[in-house]
């Protein structure tokens, strides 16, 4: 069946496509191509080849190139399972076109995007490159914006159509299937089902508030409870009224007792300071006989002073003749000490010149003496001395020889103690570890779950057993609790080291439970706990064999049970058990991970704890963790305990020699070290002995010298020069001396007339000075008694201080402190009340303090004995009653806001629901529209019929050359072309209301035969043509009846190898 309809021209004109396109697509090692590139037009592309050749490999590419899941993708459940196998990585490129007015950050990425997505065997990067194929971002957020601002959503099934959803929707015949497709074509899907989750969670959230409003009842009836205990009370109130008013009056007591022995103590203090007036006139008289011999005294001081005015010149001259006198005794004698001085200078220089003289006689008569045999004698001697210099140096080298060997010893001891006291701090370290080790195994062997977290996870597991009917599903864990070992515990070190990080974590089934899992960690005080969120209900995994490493060793996940199917997928999703491959050593553990080309392998590990793996061409091997205590996973603990006992028994023996030796080495230490002492002290002597010997050979070698030159004629001119110096002195000094003679006789005549002058001045003035002297003595007489009516006078002060005024002090001191308690006592009763309230009350009425508390510790004993009904006061019940309805008043507020804002929010969801029914309903009219404009081009008319209540869309058409004007309710009662015609047009009025950059379809033609697919085709064409975007076809059927134009490029894809 020909299609007989012309297009005509400008229908065929060019429309510039707008930012976002693809323009070119390279894989690398992904799927079943190891490198592919393919360029793409701008609006029609049809690719085309062999089922295998991987055409749909390159829309999984554009899906996974746009950050879809791969479980979105339908081909995998992971993104390392794209990778080709034998590869490493896989590498996804796809360029986008970016002109335009609808540009994304035209002046960063310029004219084109390009995306790379690198896929590897640990995870997976996305990197946005520029059109210079410079890195821009690497961030899944800018991937996400650029996705958003071209509208690009890959698992829309209106911008990529896998062959799963062709096969799926758009040739099924059942209405649900057709109403899913346009469910989620046009996003009704993705607002409904957001808006249910927003009211699954306001439904949650009410089912709180009236948990929460339920939870203040219990409250509310201990506040009725303690208004009755309030009522029952208040019989007690009218006691209490009472024991307050006696204590009122009590304290005002106090107040008035104070005031009786205030006016006590005044009267007291009167009396005392009536004997005040008798001391005074005591003290009175004794002041007037002082005045009267204070004035004889003040007379007998004028009399003196004018006495002492006469008396002053004899006694100035006096003084002055003094001075005089002493001035030329002073000179007398310092003339005669010059006069000493002089004279013994002279006798020395007489004595030097006799010296010289005698030293010249003595250089002819030495020269004279010196004979050969003198010069003989004192080179034997200096031969002698030499050898005895030569001998201390040779002792002392030897010394100095041997200190130093017995040095190096002394250090080489020192630093072989340090090393054995290393070794024994070693040794004691190890036995430390070894038996804190053996209790941790005693105590796993008592109860195994504390291998994995210790006493910790006891009480974790208790808080859970507490905790049990808060979770949705019980907390499976610790893991290693739940697994056991296959073949015994040959393996067990090597499975610790590959899942040791596993075996202490928790699992649970979703993130709430994981919150309350992680409080009650830390009300068991576990911290940093390792919680696993996985969904309990899926069952074991069945891994293919493809999937494995194919290797003769084995995995871990062989080596593994559990009866609990969650653990197991947990180790193999989390841990990747199923690709972890154990060796005995590591030359083999080598082979394996690095020259065999295992596929599917991960990591080796070795029994000795190394661990090795390959990334890309970077070969890595890490070594055993020393600090990881192994065992866990062993059956029985007896063989390990035993064996850590022998060591710990092995380290203490070697802990115990190492002492040994160290005592050994100090002893010998020590007796080096006195031996090295006594050789430094030889030395010291041999060196003062040296000393002392070249000190005796210079002396040899001076006098050696000094006697063997000759006499020089310049030396006796010298000498006989200084004599004559020496002469011409002494003539000077002996002038100089008679001068000093003659002074000293003036000296002695001035001291005599001096001393005449004094004598006669004294006998002068001898009258004066008796009369001055006898009115001293008076005046001193008068002043002792003075001193003596002052004493009299100071008794009886002192009585009046220290006995009378003592006495009014201390009552008066006495007074103020009464006044000070009448003050406080005052204040303290104020507090209390007052004191008018005690006027009301009857003012003083007699009664004593005393009175008052006993009358007040009878009325406390009743009050007591009728509050013993009570455990609380009526004060704590009012503000306990206070306390609980202040805190209902606040819940009940709280709750009243929560119960207004879910109102508001369940009033906005409701108003954004009837926008969602109202927006379904346009749709569904549009999507009727569109769906008849489509049918319209070959004159056919139809209705799409949506249920939103019962989910189905069904699809009428009227066929032209129907003449019953029957309409066909069911698609497939039309014909092949006719049904894909029709579905078709449903599928294009779906494209028709979404948009996006580009389009793709998978096997669009499946199950079609030549017919339908030739009108499907020209369709389609028609279509994309019409609407001016990008669109890839991929088909493994023939296109050659697609028509040729500038805007449809065809593709073929390579045969696949056999």
């Amino acid at each position: 069946m020909s299609d007989s309809r012309v297009y005509p021209e400008s229908s065929y004109s060019f429309q510039q496509s707008g930012a976002g396109t693809i323009t070119r697509i390279r894989l690398e090692n992904f799927m079943c191509h190891s490198s592919l590139q393919i360029e793409l037009g701008e609006y029609l592309n049809f690719i085309t080849g062999q089922n295998g050749s991987g055409k749909s490999a390159i829309l999984t590419a554009i899906c996974i190139a746009f950050g879809c899941r791969a479980k979105g993708t339908q081909r995998a459940s992971t993104l390392k399972d794209f990778i080709k196998t034998g590869c490493s990585y896989a590498l996804v490129q796809v360029e986008l076109k970016n002109q335009g007015g609808d540009a994304f950050k035209p002046d960063i990425y310029g004219p084109s995007i390009t995306i790379v997505r690198r896929i590897t065997e640990s995870g997976s990067t996305i990197v946005l490159k520029d059109h210079q194929g410079k890195r821009v971002a690497s961030r899944r957020q800018e991937l996400s914006e650029l996705v958003d601002h071209f509208n690009i959503d890959v698992e829309n099934p209106c911008v990529v159509m896998s062959q799963d959803k062709s096969r799926e929707f758009l040739h099924s015949g059942n209405d649900k299937d057709k109403f899913k497709f346009f469910f989620k074509a046009t996003l009704l899907q993705q607002v409904n089902d957001l808006l249910q989750s927003i009211y699954e969670h306001l439904n949650k959230a009410d089912a709180l508030v009236v948990e929460l409003e339920a939870a203040i009842r219990p409250i509310q009836l201990e506040l009725l409870e303690l208004q009755g205990k309030i009522k029952s009370m208040e019989q007690v109130e009218q006691i209490t009224l009472q024991a307050q008013q006696l204590k009122k009056k009590l304290a005002w007591a106090w107040v008035y007792d104070v005031d009786r022995q205030l006016q006590e103590q005044t009267a007291k203090i009167g009396k005392l300071k009536d004997r005040i007036p008798a001391c005074q006139a005591k003290i009175d008289a004794k002041l007037r006989k002082l005045e009267s011999l204070r004035d004889r005294f003040a007379k007998k001081k004028a009399q003196i002073a004018v006495m002492v005015e006469k008396t002053s010149e004899v006694r100035r001259r006096q003084d002055e003749l003094r001075h005089a006198i002493s001035l030329a005794t002073n000179e007398k004698h310092e003339l005669e000490q010059e006069d000493g001085r002089r004279n013994n200078s002279i006798q020395k220089m007489v004595k030097r010149v006799k010296l010289i003289e005698q030293q010249i006689q003595d250089i002819h008569e030495q020269h004279v003496r010196n004979t050969q045999a003198e010069e003989s004698e004192i080179e034997e001697k200096l031969k002698e001395l030499r050898h005895e210099v030569d001998s201390a140096i040779s002792t002392l080298s030897s010394l100095k020889e041997e200190e130093s060997a017995l040095a190096e010893k002394h250090s080489k001891g020192m630093n072989e103690i340090r090393k054995i006291a290393d070794e024994i701090e070693d040794y004691e370290k190890k036995y430390r570890e070894i038996t804190s080790y053996v209790r941790e195994l005693q105590q796993n062997q008592t109860n195994k779950v504390t291998a994995f977290g210790g006493d910790r996870v006891i009480s974790l597991l208790r808080a859970i057993e507490r905790q049990h009917h808060r979770f949705k599903r019980p907390p499976i864990g610790p893991i290693g609790a739940h697994v056991t070992l296959v073949n015994g515990d040959r393996w067990a070190p090597a499975v610790e080291q590959a899942i040791g990080k596993l075996l202490n974590a928790f699992i649970v089934t979703d993130h709430k439970d994981a919150l309350l899992l992680r409080h009650c960690a830390r009300d068991s005080n576990y911290n940093h706990l390792q919680i696993i969120i996985y969904d309990f209900a899926r069952p074991r995994m069945r891994l293919p064999q493809h999937m494995l490493p194919q290797t003769k060793h084995p995995t871990t996940l062989s080596l593994l049970n559990s009866d609990n199917p969650t653990v197991i997928n947990v180790l193999v999703d989390m841990g990747n058990v199923e690709r972890q491959v154990l060796v005995r050593d590591y030359d083999e553990g080598k082979a394996v991970a690095f020259e065999q080309r295992i596929s599917n392998l991960k990591e080796v590990y070795t029994l000795d704890g190394h661990k090795m793996f390959s990334r890309g061409s970077v070969q890595t091997i890490l070594p055993s963790n020393k600090k990881l205590r192994t065992g866990r996973l062993c059956s029985s603990y007896d063989e390990k305990i035993k064996d850590l006992e022998r060591e710990a028994s092995n380290v203490q023996e070697e802990a115990q020699q190492c002492r040994r030796r160290k005592r050994d080495s100090e002893e010998k230490l020590q007796d080096l070290q006195h031996h090295l002492q006594s050789v430094k002290r030889k030395c010291t002597s041999a060196e003062r002995n040296l000393m002392s010997k070249k000190l005796a050979l210079q002396d040899v070698k001076n006098s050696f010298v000094a006697e063997a030159g000759p006499p020089s004629a310049s030396t006796v001119d010298e000498l006989h020069q200084e004599i004559s110096i020496v002469q011409e002195e002494i003539r000077e000094k002996e002038i100089s001396l008679e001068n000093i003679q003659m002074r000293m006789s003036e000296s002695e005549a001035k001291v005599r007339n001096l001393k005449l002058s004094f004598e006669s001045l004294c006998e002068s003035a001898k009258e004066e000075i008796e009369a001055f002297e006898k009115a001293e003595r008076e005046l001193m007489e008068t002043e002792n008694d003075i001193h003596s009516s002052e004493a009299e006078k100071a008794h009886y002060e002192s009585v009046m201080c220290k006995k009378v005024f003592p006495d009014i002090e201390e009552a008066e001191k006495e007074y103020e402190e009464l006044k000070v308690l009448h003050k406080d006592s005052c204040r303290k009763a104020s507090i209390i009340c007052p004191e008018s309230e005690i006027e009301a009350l009857g003012g003083r009425d007699g009664s004593t303090p005393e009175q008052l508390s006993a009358q007040l510790n009878k009325l406390n004993q009743r009050l007591q004995h009728e509050s013993q009904r009570h455990s609380e006061s009526i004060e704590d019940l009012r503000m306990l009653y206070e306390k609980k309805e202040r805190k209902i008043s606040r819940k009940q507020q709280t709750y009243k806001a929560f119960r207004e804002k879910l109102d508001a929010c369940r009033k906005a969801l409701d108003l954004r629901f009837s926008k969602f029914q109202r927006n379904a309903t346009l749709l569904k009219r549009q999507l009727t529209w569109k769906f008849n404009g489509h049918l319209g081009k070959k004159g056919i008319s139809g209705h799409i019929k949506i249920s939103y209540e019962e989910k189905t869309l069904s699809i009428e058409v009227k066929m032209p050359q129907d003449a019953s004007s029957r309409t066909v309710r069911d698609t497939r009662g039309l014909s092949g072309g006719e049904r894909s015609f029709s579905t078709l047009c449903f599928a294009l009025a779906l494209h028709d209301m979404t948009e996006a950059p580009f389009r793709a379809m998978d096997e669009f033609d499946v199950f079609m035969d030549a017919v339908s697919r030739k009108i499907s085709l020209d369709t389609l064409v028609d279509f994309a043509l019409a609407q001016g975007s990008q669109w890839i076809f991929i088909t493994p059927h023939d296109i050659s009846q697609v028509k040729q134009g500038p805007k449809i490029k065809k593709q073929q894809m390579a045969a696949p190898r056999p």
